[in-house]
């Protein structure tokens, strides 16, 4: 049988997922393992999107729509890609940092690092139920309508991307890992 240890320790990211995407008592237990992230002061600061299947094909007209229109558009054979890769997905969790602001105590990067925590939550109790997620800033994630159209207003929300969730297609790759004593070492005293 399969420990909590090993589930943190194979997970990876899967971008290709079909449906079906968790049911409706997985995504609240997701959802749940999210709100245990440590989160200094109990602000709570993350705020959750659901966007499912049936609201895909307006996602992805809304997110190219405004790309097309920015500086940067993508190219039309990616935005093909993006379309049909949408087209499969049958569950996206976007995710915001609520900021604040009468709060002076807390940083706002602790906000952030608590909903980055709440994200990785997300990711490892999908992986724990079988699907297969992955984190993702594409799209048109940085364009400041996209993220007011998603209901963050970037006056009171810091928006942290995209959950992508939902039943692998295929194998889900594991890829080798450094091992932790690459970036761990022992202090001992002061180095200054």
């Amino acid at each position: 049988m399969k420990q909590a240890i090993d589930y943190l320790l194979d997970r990876n990211s899967m971008k290709t997922v079909v449906a079906p995407a968790p049911n409706n008592e997985e995504l609240a237990q997701i959802l749940q393992a999210a709100v245990s992230a440590p989160d200094h002061g109990g602000l709570t600061p993350w705020r959750f999107k659901i966007i499912r299947q049936e609201s895909m094909q307006a996602f992805a007209d809304f997110g190219i729509g405004l790309r097309e229109a920015s500086s940067e558009p993508q190219t039309p054979e990616k935005n093909l890609a993006v379309r049909a890769w949408l087209a499969e997905v049958p569950l996206i969790i976007a995710v915001g940092c609520h900021i604040d602001y009468s709060n002076t105590k807390i940083p706002e990067s602790e906000r952030m690092l608590a909903t980055g925590a709440a994200m990785m939550n997300i990711l490892n109790a999908a992986h724990m139920l079988g699907y297969g997620a992955f984190w993702s800033t594409g799209i048109a994630t940085h364009i400041e309508d996209f993220q007011i159209g998603l209901g963050f207003d970037p006056l009171d929300y810091r928006f942290m991307g995209f959950l992508v969730i939902g039943t692998p297609k295929g194998e889900i790759p594991q890829k080798p890992r450094r091992p932790y004593t690459d970036f761990c070492e022992e202090w001992t005293k002061p180095l200054i």
